[in-house]
């Protein structure tokens, strides 16, 4: 024996209020939606037909406020109110084979359901444009319940739906928050939407979209995009880009943003479905690298998700996508051609963006390399000043290590790259590809050292017993003392570590803190053929304090300067401390202070 579901209608509203829908305020949405969807049906056999939609909002003391919207579309008759009205999940959006068409809105029916989210009642009276159609009326109630009758009226063919506030819903149903709602939804509705409420009445979409209107020329056109992102969003947007593709039928505007985006950031636009708000969420129809712009589009083809509040993942977004995409590149493209002026002002702020495209985009890579700025220690330089200056170009692709031989490098003469941030590698690796000519040469500090002078035969003899001590010291540490001249002459030590000796210390920091069983793991890799963790500690024999430090016959004070200009050298190159190396900094700088103490006793003694 077959049953019928059972629908808890309570728990599919609170269903819809609570989870399918982000705001009870969409119930506006649905409202307009289904208006617009019955006199686009009406006009199918009434071609002159205008169309008009209307919300009224009235109030009586002691009452709570009623909404009534109004429109005159095809109306219903008595049969498709008690299929489409009466039946969840039905809708009147087919064709004559019953397929769902794309020249609606709606396309779920459930869109009423969202009514009972501000109202107990929702009340429905409406008379078929067909000949001979009488008015019918239809209440339903939260409770699952509803009841039709024919009424005995001469009403124009259209549909009136009537809200009365739910408690708790008061500030909606308010006359400024259904204007302002009926704006936000319906600007771009090709149907006038009327809000009255109390002596004042007005058209809120009377403007229409921006991007619609025509323009003198490219400037005012510009200037009207930014003077309605800044009504839309309250912000002072940098620049405002035309958008269009055929893929979806998406047309629109970009605004750029004022100020450096988050790369992290969650991308936000405002989204319209046949020129009804879908959502102000909507973060998948621009591309990833686009995360400067903050959009305002229109689709006509697009698949909306069940709450109607953003797309499907298909091969028409994905379309829409790289077209939009496009639309962005070519813009910049343009700005980099014919106004440079405007194209730096852009890339002050969003350089990031701009790399991440030409990380992602041969073709942009090939336009915007040379104006692209990297951190250097002369400042920061564009790919064209680095190329100029000739050589081959040496940079840093951790940002630590780059910290730590910046000041070395300038000391040189040696121009250095900071290649750490993010899409700075590869943008980097791509140069040769442009510029044959260009040679790369990466660095670290270990690598650095090759360079510094060596030191003569009486600075060798001079740094035997400093170096004597210092090998015993640092062998449990894997590190090597080496004594070398370089500039700044104020760094007194240097350590220096090749990326497989990082990888060691690296794995070394995470086994302090993980369990047996992956403290066996780290073990393994750290055990790896191939691996060979070398580092240095190298002392500058132009330093002051490393030369007096030479000269010192007292093995335990060497011992103890050692142990700390170790640990210094660690901390200079940002590297973290393990355990045992946090003991050997208190042992140095205790031992260095009980020699001081001593000494100090012994010169006050009479």
């Amino acid at each position: 024996m077959n049953h019928r579901f059972q629908i808890n209608l309570r728990g599919v509203i609170d269903l819809l209020s609570n989870h399918l829908y982000s705001r009870p305020e969409v119930f506006v949405r649905e409202l307009l939606q289904n208006a617009v969807d019955a006199i686009t049906a009406r006009r199918q056999f009434e071609p002159d037909h205008a169309g008009e939609i209307a919300l009224s909002l009235t109030s009586q003391r002691g009452k709570p406020p009623t909404l009534e919207a109004t429109d005159d579309g095809i109306g219903l008759t008595e049969e498709e109110i008690h299929k489409f009205l009466s039946t969840i999940g039905e809708t009147s959006k087919r064709d004559a084979e019953g397929r769902r068409t794309g020249d609606f809105l709606g396309q779920f029916g459930i869109g009423l359901l969202s009514c009972f989210v501000v109202s107990e009642e929702i009340v429905v009276v409406t008379r078929s444009a067909r000949e001979g159609s009488p008015p019918v009326e239809w209440r339903g109630q939260a409770d699952g319940t509803y009841s039709v009758r024919v009424l005995d009226l001469d009403l124009a063919p259209g549909t009136r739906v009537y809200l009365k506030c739910r408690e708790g819903r008061e500030e909606i149903f308010r006359g400024d928050s259904i204007r302002d709602l009926a704006r936000h939804y319906g600007l771009l509705l090709p149907y006038p939407v009327r809000v009255s409420g109390g002596s004042s009445s007005v058209v809120v979409n009377r403007d229409g979209a921006p991007w619609r209107r025509s323009y003198a020329n490219e400037q005012a056109r510009t200037r009207a995009l930014l003077a309605y992102g800044k009504e839309a969003f309250d912000i002072s947007f940098m620049d405002a880009i035309p958008l269009h593709s055929e893929a979806g039928g998406v047309e629109g505007v970009a605004f750029v943003l004022p100020h450096p985006a988050n790369l992290n950031a969650r991308r936000s636009h405002r989204i319209y479905l046949r020129n009804m708000l879908l959502s102000e969420d909507a973060d998948n129809l621009l591309p990833d690298w686009a995360f400067f712009v903050k959009a305002v589009v229109n689709a006509e083809s697009l698949r909306p998700t069940a709450s109607r509040e953003g797309f499907y993942e298909d091969a028409s977004l994905d379309a829409a996508r790289e077209e939009l995409g496009a639309c962005l590149r070519d813009h910049l493209v343009g700005l980099a051609g014919r106004e440079s002026a405007r194209f730096e002002r852009f890339l002050g702020v969003h350089h990031l963006a701009l790399k991440a495209l030409a990380a992602r985009d041969d073709e942009c890579y090939r336009i915007f390399i040379d104006w692209l700025p990297f951190e250097t220690t002369r400042g920061r330089q564009t790919v064209r000043a680095l190329r100029e200056q000739g050589g081959p170009l040496s940079f840093v692709e951790d940002i630590g290590q780059y910290r730590q031989m910046e000041k070395i490098a300038s000391a040189q003469g040696l121009t250095l790259i900071n290649a750490g941030y993010v899409y700075d590698p590869e943008l980097l690796a791509k140069l040769p590809e442009v510029y044959p000519d260009v040679e790369l040469r990466p660095l670290d500090a270990a690598s650095m050292t090759h360079d510094f002078e060596e030191l003569g035969p009486e600075d060798r003899e001079a740094a035997e017993a400093l170096l004597d001590v210092a090998i015993p010291t640092l062998r449990p540490f894997a590190c090597q003392p080496e004594a070398r001249k370089f500039q700044p002459t104020e760094l007194p030590a240097l350590f220096a570590a090749g990326s497989d000796a990082r990888f060691v210390r690296s794995l070394e920091q995470s086994k302090e803190t993980a369990d047996p069983l992956f403290q066996g793991v780290l073990e393994s890799l750290q055990s790896r053929p191939g691996i060979r963790p070398t580092t240095a500690l190298v002392l500058n024999f132009r330093n002051p304090m490393i030369r007096r430090l030479a000269s010192v016959t007292s093995r335990t004070v060497l011992e103890k300067a050692v142990q700390v200009l170790y640990v210094q050298g660690l901390l200079l190159a940002q590297e973290p401390l393990s355990t045992r190396e946090l003991g050997l900094l208190s042992q140095g700088l205790t031992g260095l202070i009980e020699s001081a103490i001593g000494d100090g006793t012994k010169e006050a003694r009479p």
